[in-house]
């Protein structure tokens, strides 16, 4: 009997038109076991508040705008949701560490794994960015020590003990045919049994940096977790959960479940799951979604859920079983803002608060290091074609970063001008210091170098002006290229062909040609709307947007000074200049830079 079936009855008899016996009411031996998952994704190592805000909705329309995030809120609010519920767990969908701030990454993320013992979290599915710095140095996370697999110093600040939770690789493959880490686990919660299988997306082969996954072999998603399935079952599982580092995106608000346009490469590997595979929390793609999906051919849906990005929400997942059958009656998903009312005052939040507080002060004198010296500051407002020298500097930084092959191959490489976050004004005699670079570019983003045809990168640069909040004004959302890439737009057309001329080294871009393209993960994952580069092919995992600007800070003290971006009817650009390289979408060249 469900929640509905309850309901039924109990108006029945409050109307007098059933005869009701006291059996029928629910009792503590016939109601519903509940059973609580707490889950969140991609904390990418974010101990303190990473400036990020949530609106959630009010009654009558009004919402209110959260700062959220910050490892002492998530322990405390995984804390408060928890509390007064016997059957509870808290899980992860991957890249708990990797692309991390400097807090976390100076100490090769050992504070995280520290502070998720702390919040008590229990299962990890790897993600991609677990990868990041090799296999070794993966299994020194889960099991502690101070071996050396990176040039950086492992235990710089104290012991490390690993983690105290579980991870779970199911089909990362050693040479050795054995699973780098466990595929499954099974929790028990009272008479219930849950089996969890987790995963990373069989694309880390391709995503990461070669010599982080020399040696292991990224098996099918859906194939490998329905050949899990019998094995669970045997173990005695009622129901099985699925964490898994990939996932999709809607068009909607965060917390709509109709989960408006939902798409993305999560589709495919659910619409072949096995249907004793109830419940998917995936990852992967920082987006935040609790979607109900149809199970092929079943007549009944699939729980799918993923909380953002950066501990910044939590998807409180709640399956209910029958006591006698075992069976799951019902699962339903909600988010908790990891910052409305964080609790202050518990020993554990202390606790954690300490550690991030000591790790904070370790890394200051990183944080003073001078870098390089510029000539002069260099400004983040737009000029009137929407151009920005700083952010032109950052995409060239890219660019010679993510150039040689070994790290993707890039032509040309995009910043995102809404992810330049202050000016850069050097200190006296022009030093500039690592924490004034992080302080510009705070997101611990990783780079991607990916593969886009002419067509799809004019597609790209339409995306700017037409996105889906309709947009006319480009200036907070242009993307800003790197030197030799110049492209020009016009205003008065209809969006869609806005773009009038795009040149690479002073060559028409070929439409049917292939070129790389470096952006920062978050454009590559279509933040800003930028939803063409989710479609790009052959993509690499190039490292850490802050090295790349560190390095070419180092070598280059010169500000930007061309103008790579032109606005018809601005003095920049005429309308007879615009025609000297048009946008010919039905030909090709032979001659066009690969």
């Amino acid at each position: 009997m469900n929640n509905r079936s309850f309901a039924i009855v109990a108006g029945l008899c409050a109307s007098g038109l059933g005869s009701c016996a006291p059996a029928l009411a629910p009792t503590a031996a016939t109601a519903p076991i509940e059973v609580q998952i707490l889950a969140f994704n991609d904390f990418h190592g974010n101990l303190e508040p990473p400036g990020l805000t949530i609106h959630a909705a009010g009654s009558g329309g009004a919402g209110t705008d959260i700062s959220a995030g910050g490892v002492v809120r998530l322990a405390g609010t995984l804390a408060e949701l928890r509390r007064g519920r016997p059957y509870t767990i808290t899980v992860s969908a991957g890249d708990l560490i990797g692309a991390s701030p400097l807090i976390s990454a100076l100490f090769l993320d050992e504070p995280t794994i520290t502070a998720m013992n702390m919040a008590g979290l229990s299962l990890n599915a790897v993600g991609n960015h677990e990868f990041d710095k090799g296999e070794g140095e993966l299994l020194r996370m889960q099991r502690g020590g101070c071996a050396t697999f990176t040039r950086r110093k492992p235990c710089a600040l104290e012991p490390f003990g690993g983690a105290r939770f579980e991870f779970l690789a199911a089909n990362v493959l050693t040479e050795q045919g054995k699973t780098l880490f466990p595929a499954t686990a099974i929790r028990r919660f009272g008479p219930i049994t849950i089996g969890f299988i987790g995963m990373t997306l069989k694309a880390t082969s391709q995503s990461v940096t070669p010599s982080g996954v020399a040696g292991l072999s990224f098996l099918d998603e859906a194939g490998t977790a329905n050949a899990l399935v019998p094995g669970l079952r045997r173990q005695g599982a009622d129901t099985i959960v699925l964490l898994i580092h990939q996932g999709g995106a809607t068009t909607g608000n965060f917390d709509d479940p109709a989960c408006p346009g939902l798409s993305g490469e999560i589709l495919p590997i659910l619409a072949r799951l096995d249907p004793a595979i109830a419940v998917v929390v995936s990852g992967h793609t920082h987006n935040a979604y609790r979607c109900r999906v149809p199970i092929p051919g079943q007549g009944r849906t699939r729980l799918l859920t993923s909380a953002g990005k950066y501990g910044t929400l939590v998807s409180d997942i709640r399956l209910r079983f029958s006591r006698p059958t075992r069976e799951l009656i019902d699962d339903q998903a909600s988010f908790a803002v990891v910052g409305r009312n964080p609790p202050q005052s518990r020993v554990d939040d202390l606790k954690v608060a300490a550690l991030v507080e000591r790790y904070r002060r370790a890394a200051k004198p990183l944080a003073d290091r001078t870098v390089g010296h510029i000539a002069g500051p260099i400004s983040a407002t737009p000029d009137a074609a929407g151009g920005q020298r700083l952010g032109e500097m950052i995409a060239d930084a890219q660019r010679e970063w993510t150039r040689p092959g070994s790290r993707g191959g890039a032509q040309i490489a995009f910043m995102n001008s809404g992810g330049v976050r202050t000016d850069l004004v050097p200190l006296a005699g022009g030093r500039v210091t690592y924490g004034q670079l992080f302080a510009l570019q705070p997101f611990g983003n990783g780079l991607v170098v990916q593969t886009l045809s002419g067509r799809q990168l004019k597609r790209l640069l339409e995306q700017q002006f037409g996105g889906p909040d309709g947009r006319a004004t480009p200036e907070r959302y242009m993307l800003l290229p790197s030197a030799g890439f110049v492209f020009a737009y016009d205003l008065t057309r209809v969006p869609g062909d806005r773009v009038v001329a795009m040149t690479l080294a002073g060559r028409p871009i070929d439409p049917g040609a292939s070129y790389r393209i470096a952006t920062n993960s978050f454009l590559a994952s279509g933040g800003d709307g930028f939803t063409v580069l989710r479609e790009g092919t052959d993509r690499r995992d190039a490292g850490e947007d802050l090295a790349a600007l560190e390095a070419y800070i180092g070598h280059h003290s010169s500000v930007p000074v061309e103008e790579r971006i032109k606005k018809v009817g601005h003095p920049t650009l005429s309308r007879s200049e615009s025609r000297l390289s048009p946008v010919r979408l039905g030909q090709s060249s032979a001659h066009a830079p690969r």
